[in-house]
């Protein structure tokens, strides 16, 4: 295995700015809220595992059910488009107020292993060398760990006020991130 340490740091840039589990910690911190606790561990063996199989079987398994990778992506929307409209209109969509399924989705799919993650894989395999990738998933799941684990310290640092900012923000970007997925898809499925 020959480890091209530049490669590395570009997969692993380019993973960590399409995860954002940093733009994505005003959601976490709602539904650290709503269900009580968010379980780092399992957030981030799960979304591995859906980051590494994917990358290996998932067109396969797209193209088995008859769905093609941009229906995934619309799908992947209409989730990322209602959870920003509860951060942004302070509604209630998802009532699930189990931590354990929380932890799966919508943390694990779609907002760390989500959509784009996934598409961004699958079109990374034609260009990097696939050790490449896998270092680079490994880093991101350490970086989303770490995130995960010290949650609390992050929401008593930002404070009530900050934290209601920063739902508002990243919610309208989420939003406009969701209608982007959408409109870039539909628009390319019609095109077919």
């Amino acid at each position: 295995m020959n480890f091209d340490f530049k490669e590395i740091a570009t997969v692993t840039m380019i993973l960590f700015a399409v995860i954002d589990v940093a733009g994505s910690l005003p959601v976490l911190l709602d539904l650290k809220s709503k269900v009580g606790q968010i379980e780092s561990g399992k957030v981030t063996f799960v979304s591995g595992a859906i980051m590494i199989a994917f990358m290996f079987v998932g067109e396969s398994i797209l193209a088995l059910i008859g769905i093609d990778v941009n229906s995934f992506a619309i799908a992947g929307s209409f989730i990322i488009f209602f959870l920003a409209l509860e951060m942004i209109l302070g509604v209630k969509f998802y009532k699930d107020d189990s931590a354990a399924t929380a932890s799966i989705v919508p943390i694990a799919f779609p907002l760390i292993a989500g959509t784009g993650t996934l598409t961004t894989l699958l079109s990374m395999r034609a260009e990097y060398e696939m050790s490449s990738i896998m270092i680079a998933i490994v880093i991101n799941l350490f970086i989303v760990y770490i995130t995960l684990r010290n949650i609390y310290r992050l929401e008593k640092l930002l404070g009530p006020g900050g934290i209601n900012i920063l739902r508002k923000v990243f919610g309208i970007i989420l939003l406009a991130i969701a209608v982007k997925l959408f409109t870039v898809n539909a628009g390319i499925t019609l095109g077919k």
